[in-house]
């Protein structure tokens, strides 16, 4: 722990962690604590002295199957992003690393120290300051860099705040890949040698050039009129230049960068957030209108006449427009999506693969087999032309090349889409999510069973899935039945086993 100690340095009455470099400065001047410090080889330890550590279970607490997430500054401070820069710099065996920082108002501080961390252990630091996280990913892998620290908590409210990390070629770092290790590394004694020579942090603008990446794909077509809302988030930092190079008109909805999120929570799946963004469209008789999540990487749309339209009914339409610019492409979709996104795949001349839920899973399929696109329930949408990662202002410009190039409205595009009913994800409290599965196994065993992810149960005429929370005590259901009536029965049955919904 002394060693520790030694690297991680905190002055007395002070939860700031600082450099080696900083703490031999103050003590060469005669900081007065440095006095009694523990951290001054010629003083003598003091009762205030002891720098506090991390605990463990809240360190374990906030790291997440995909990437790091808590309360600042009670569960992630700036002790823990110092700490947390030095271990993935390691762990990464890392020359250089990609940073950057959404908007919330804790950002900049835990990005200062998670740099400082990084470069303390001789690792360099391309520094994009605030961004969103598809950008964020477009700078690791144009430059390919050793990989890259997004420091953001996505939709979460203002309080939250975290990290997602990718190693070179923008590939993700999840638990069974990296965020377990990184956390036992964080949770241990031992601190990392001193690097003979401090990382450079080098500022890097490439906002130009990432919107040429986003615009490239477009198409032309009729003028449409798109009301957007960011909802403060780091997306409006771009939607401006985005549409000043297409043919579209934009009505805009809290573009401003601001983290405390004063309008509504940066979270486009709540209904209660699209408010706003369903009145500009039928205030402004727009064709459609766009929502984006607190970190860019979400997107959510609602046709002209109010209504939401499921992400997954996106994937199938955007795949339609993807096919056809490349015949026989392969699709990914994840578990949970409709029937009508295998079928409109298929009819396009494509290739559907469905895989599990999640980011990692879903690009990592991608990248097997060359996949050109794949979206997720979730709003999350993958490109292969964009280091097969998600954007929601990409996926925004696929759109609006299939409306564009319809006479038809946005809503009339999506009817034929919706021939199927479905629940979508419905979460239930259960203390023992395993035992629950089990059960719903044994209860459904008449169907046919799949375990790509949780359970899967399909029959002739309706499905469902249950799968477990990886963050709560939570399982989720997702059902779809071809009649309405059909799946209120089924949706009976399920819930005989799953109980009440959670609220």
């Amino acid at each position: 722990m002394e060693d520790a100690r030694k690297y991680m340095a905190t002055c007395p009455g002070e939860r700031y962690a600082i450099s080696p470099a900083v703490c031999r400065a103050r003590r060469e001047r005669n900081y007065p604590r440095c006095r009694g410090c523990v951290f001054n080889p010629e003083g003598e330890a003091g009762e205030e002295s002891a720098a506090p550590a991390t605990p463990v279970e809240t360190t374990r607490s906030v790291f997440k199957a995909y990437d790091i997430r808590g309360t600042y500054p009670a569960q992630i401070d700036v002790a823990f992003a110092r700490r947390m820069g030095q271990a993935t710099a390691m762990f990464l065996k890392a020359h250089s690393l990609v940073v950057g920082h959404d908007v919330r108002t804790s950002s900049p501080e835990l990005t200062e120290a998670l740099i400082d961390g990084i470069l303390s252990v001789g690792t360099n630091v391309a520094d994009t300051g605030m961004c969103s996280t598809p950008f964020h990913y477009f700078v690791v892998g144009t430059l390919e860099a050793d990989g890259g620290v997004m420091v953001t908590a996505s939709h979460n409210p203002p309080q939250y705040n975290g990290f997602k990390v990718s190693r070179q070629a923008v590939v993700p770092v999840g638990s069974e890949t990296g965020l377990a290790d990184i956390r036992q590394m964080i949770e241990s004694d031992v601190a990392p040698p001193p690097a003979k020579k401090r990382g450079r942090r080098i500022p890097m603008d490439l906002v130009d050039h990432y919107i040429d990446h986003v615009v490239q794909g477009a198409r032309p077509g009729r003028k449409l009129r798109v009301a957007v809302d960011t909802g403060n988030g780091a997306a409006g930092l771009y939607v401006l230049p985005v549409f000043r190079r297409l043919p579209h008109e934009i009505l805009p909805l809290y573009l401003e960068p601001d983290g405390r999120f004063e309008h509504h929570d940066p979270n486009p799946m709540k209904d209660e957030n699209l408010l706003d963004l369903v009145d500009r469209v039928r205030d402004t008789e727009a064709d459609l209108g766009v929502a984006l999540d607190g970190d860019g990487d979400r997107v959510v749309f609602v046709t002209e006449d109010g209504k939401r339209v499921p992400n997954d009914i996106m994937t199938a339409l955007v795949a339609r427009e993807l096919i056809e610019t490349e015949p026989g492409a392969t699709i990914i979709y994840d578990l949970r999506s409709s029937w009508v996104v295998r079928e409109e795949i298929e009819a396009a001349g494509g290739t559907a693969i469905e895989e599990r839920v999640g980011h990692a899973f879903i690009k990592d399929t991608m990248r097997k087999h060359n996949a050109v696109f794949g979206g997720e329930l979730s709003g999350h949408f993958y490109f292969r032309d964009n280091f097969y990662a998600d954007s929601g202002l990409m996926a925004m410009v696929k759109a609006l090349n299939v409306i564009s190039q319809s006479d038809q409205p946005f809503s009339e595009l999506v009817k034929p889409l919706l021939r199927y009913h479905a629940t979508g994800e419905i979460n239930f409290q259960v203390t023992d999510q395993d035992a629950k599965l089990a059960q719903i196994e044994r209860q459904f065993d008449d169907g046919e069973i799949s375990h790509l992810d949780g359970v899967t149960v399909r029959y002739d005429d309706w499905w469902f899935n249950v799968r477990k929370s990886n963050t709560e005590p939570v399982v989720r259901l997702t059902m779809e039945a071809r009649t309405a009536e059909r799946l209120e029965s089924a949706k009976a049955r399920v819930l005989d086993v799953l109980g009440k919904p959670a609220r």
